[in-house]
């Protein structure tokens, strides 16, 4: 069962508090894996479940048809998809939208630490009003995440 959108807004935007926290100490510049291990712990000393480098089964007509590795979970709710990148693009947001579609969590967060300042967007699985987000479903979901398999965007 997913939490109510008004628990995942809440969850969300303190997780983004945590990542501006980082962001403003660490500045940008380092690897990925600098942000995630500071979020991580940033997240933990707040009181969140905080699980890093999740392996998850992605799930098409009941069988596996692939898994993926998200670089953050927090409170079995959110799906973290973290960049370090000089600005992250629809590429990121489409990846992180089929990792929702795929295991059925219905928000999941970008956060690019690489810019100046940080970057966040709340992605959905499912359509929430707004073209900025609407999330793939059904074989244009499965779709794309073999594309983005075969151009190698999953581990």
């Amino acid at each position: 069962m997913n939490p109510t959108p008004s628990t995942t807004d809440e969850l969300t935007g303190k997780i983004i508090g945590a990542a501006m926290k980082v962001h403003g100490k660490l500045g940008f510049g380092f690897v990925e894996s600098v942000y995630e291990n500071s979020l991580a712990h940033e997240l933990r000393k707040a009181g969140f479940k905080a699980e890093q480098q999740v392996a998850i089964k992605v799930y098409y007509d009941g069988i596996i048809v692939g898994d993926f590795k998200a670089d953050l979970v927090v409170d079995d709710a959110v799906i973290l998809e973290l960049k370090a990148v000089e600005k992250a693009t629809t590429v990121h947001e489409v990846q992180l939208v089929n990792y929702l579609n795929g295991v059925g969590k219905d928000v999941g967060l970008l956060l690019n630490f690489g810019a100046r300042s940080l970057e966040f967007k709340r992605k959905y699985r499912r359509p929430k009003g707004d073209s900025d987000r609407i999330g793939f479903r059904g074989l244009t979901g499965l779709l794309a995440v073999i594309a983005g398999k075969l151009l190698g965007y999953f581990q």
